[in-house]
């Protein structure tokens, strides 16, 4: 449990796609939209798509100089679960005043393709 206290919120949440919960402690150096831009340049390694609009991304907490990232991957035991997570983290590195990153991978909720953006569903021929 954190000695601050903090704020939470969702971020980008709509019918067709669930919101990404954020916990921010108030002393915070980056603020979630900054994550959130920073993670859109993460992409799935068999899928054009970044992971924000994939809907892969569930949890957001951000602390003093850490963000912490909780994610799923499209295909349960997925070969490039490794690579994929230090993706994310090495990106999350390049935020201002960001000196360590966590990501951890989990599978429930279940990811489907209701969680994709309407961006997402078009890129991919969906729609």
């Amino acid at each position: 449990m954190s000695d601050h206290p903090t704020q939470s919120g969702d971020l980008a949440g709509t019918p067709e796609q669930p919101a990404v919960t954020t916990e921010v402690a108030p002393d915070a150096t980056v603020k979630p939209e900054d994550v959130i831009e920073v993670l859109r340049q993460c992409f799935d390694p068999e899928i054009p798509v970044n992971i924000i609009d994939l809907g892969l991304v569930y949890d957001i907490a951000i602390k003093p100089a850490r963000v912490d990232v909780k994610m799923t991957l499209t295909a349960l035991g997925c070969p490039m679960a490794a690579d994929v997570m230090a993706d994310v983290r090495d990106h999350l590195l390049t935020l201002p005043g960001i000196a360590d990153a966590g990501v951890d991978i989990v599978y429930e909720p279940v990811w489907t393709p209701e969680r994709m953006s309407e961006e997402a569903r078009w890129e991919l021929g969906m729609v």
